[in-house]
C-alpha cells in the first residue's frame, strides 16, 4: 500500500457519506409514509387519530416500543410496530419531530 492509498480511501468514504445519509433519509420517509394513511398527510391528522407531526422524538419512540411490547393496548398499532426495529423507531421519531 503506498502513501496515497489511505487518502484515496478517505476521499471515497467522504464522498459516500452524504449518499448513505440521503439513502437513510429516503428510507425513513418511505417507512414514515405508511403512517400517513391513518395519521394524515404530513403526519397531520384530520380526525380523532393523533397527529404525529411535531411529536417529540422520545415520545414517539416510547409509544412505538410500548405498542410493540404490548405495554400499550392496541390492535392495529401493535401489528404495525411489530414490523419495525428500534433504529427505525428512532429515525421515524426524528422525522416526525422535524415536521411542523
Amino acid at each position: 500500500m503506498n502513501k496515497k492509498t489511505p487518502l484515496l480511501f478517505a476521499g471515497i468514504f467522504g464522498l459516500a457519506l452524504p449518499c448513505m445519509a440521503g439513502a437513510a433519509n429516503i428510507h425513513t420517509q418511505v417507512i414514515a409514509s405508511t403512517c400517513m394513511s391513518c395519521h394524515g398527510p404530513g403526519g397531520k391528522s384530520q380526525g380523532t387519530i393523533p397527529s404525529l407531526a411535531g411529536l417529540k422524538k422520545d415520545d414517539f419512540v416510547k409509544t412505538m416500543k410500548d405498542f410493540k411490547s404490548g405495554a400499550r393496548a392496541a390492535s392495529i398499532m401493535k401489528r404495525h410496530a411489530s414490523g419495525y426495529t428500534d433504529a427505525e423507531f428512532e429515525a421515524m421519531g426524528a422525522y416526525f419531530a422535524s415536521l411542523k
